[in-house]
């Protein structure tokens, strides 16, 4: 079966900026990225159907065929059952949501072209999970790490805990791959499972508390305290206290400071005591910008923090305000509270912001990538210098920045 994973153009921009640097079936919400989730839950070959900037990172593998499911919908088994029983024509919908399509012997080498395409066969279906808003990501995490665990354990056997000094409660829900380390730590796992990946560690004194989930070769450093609902992605590093919040892959957040209900991309790297708020004080729903709206939209949320793309930064001792949109590659550090919309390549904090140019941008991330043995290649340079021109407008301070 091959699926090819397409972008649904209004949720699409409703992720940003997360989606400024990734299809949004790269995003990972649960255990998995939604692209693993299809390629696990389905036994498929994926790819998938972006933006033209990004397609040369991401392509798409077309044949006749070929199934194309919207990459906001995390599949179950039912829906999966469905998607494989399309014929040639046919269509999935969730309330005028097109959902996955059986193209036959046509092919959509744009979302365009699949938008614009008329529809016939009509089914209904109804997903558990579409992440159509980037809170979404957070709020559903702990369901989707309850259902990624039950697909990826299923007919497994655990590796053993291996520690005398750990603590351990509720064990049948844990779930350790080869390689992984655990140091006098505390896992409890009663109200949710707890899925430690290949190689990772999770050093002396952490506290984890279930649902949660550490990737391949990441680490919870000492003393860390994980309280739930929480996704650590492959190759970071997180200590300190989180709660309720999504980790992308090689990013780090090392040191003490509060995460709670937030969202970091790739190649992130939080400053020491750096600091979100997630509750208003006057305990209101969170408002926080829409890229899709063009200003700021109520979350419908209580609680909210962060929500950071990709190789942003932040100083030590930064402090976040409640509901805070940080966009890609930006730099925040000084005393005080920044604005709650960074655009992507802003330099500076409370006192204000410049542009943080695209050379130096660029200087950076080879740095970050080369300390993991990967390239910052011209296809990488590119995106970055796209993403750079796409978000001009949201710099105010310096228009020809």
């Amino acid at each position: 079966m091959n699926i090819i994973l397409f972008d649904e153009p209004v949720i699409r921009q409703s992720l940003l900026p997360l989606t400024f640097t990734r299809p949004v079936a790269g995003i990972r919400v649960g255990i998995m990225t939604i692209a693993e989730k299809w390629q696990t839950y389905a036994g498929a070959t994926v790819s998938f159907l972006t933006q033209p900037y990004l397609q040369q990172k991401f392509a798409a593998q077309f044949q006749p065929g070929s199934l194309y499911v919207n990459g906001a919908v995390c599949p179950d088994t039912q829906l999966v059952q469905q998607v494989k029983a399309l014929q040639a024509g046919e269509s999935l919908w969730h309330d005028g949501l097109l959902v996955a399509l059986h193209a036959g012997n046509e092919e959509f080498k744009t979302i365009e072209d699949l938008a614009n395409h008329t529809f016939d066969e009509k089914q209904d279906c109804q997903p558990e999970a579409i992440i159509r808003e980037v809170w979404e990501i957070f709020v559903q995490n702990g369901e989707q790490i309850r259902s990624d665990y039950k697909v990826l354990t299923d007919g497994r056997e655990s590796q053993p805990i291996g520690d005398k000094y750990t603590m351990v409660y509720g064990e049948e829900n844990i779930f350790i791959e080869e390689g992984a380390k655990i140091r006098a730590a505390i896992l409890n796992a009663e109200n949710g499972p707890i899925y430690i990946g290949k190689n990772a560690q999770i050093h002396e004194g952490a506290v984890i508390k279930g649902p949660f989930a550490i990737c391949e070769s990441s680490n919870v450093n000492v003393g860390g305290k994980m309280r739930g609902d929480v996704t650590i992605g492959p190759f970071s590093k997180v200590g300190g206290e989180v709660a309720a919040s999504v980790i992308f892959g090689y990013t780090n957040k090392g040191h003490e400071g509060y995460l709670g209900n937030s969202v970091l991309g790739e190649w992130c790297n939080l400053g020491a005591d750096t600091n979100t708020s997630n509750l208003k004080n006057n305990y209101a729903e969170v408002k926080i910008w829409s890229y899709a709206k063009g200003g700021f939209k109520n979350t419908g949320q209580q609680f909210c923090g962060l929500i950071m793309g990709d190789h942003s930064k932040s100083g030590i001792n930064t402090m976040f305000n409640t509901g805070t949109v940080v966009g890609v590659s930006a730099n925040i550090f000084g005393a005080g509270y920044p604005r709650n919309f960074i655009p992507s390549f802003a330099w500076g904090g409370a006192s204000g912001f410049e542009t943080f140019q695209l050379r130096k941008a660029n200087e950076v991330a080879e740095k970050v990538m080369e300390r993991r043995s990967l390239a910052y290649d011209e296809v990488e340079q590119n995106i970055m210098a796209e993403i750079f021109e796409q978000t001009r407008e949201y710099r105010v301070w310096d228009r020809k920045g």
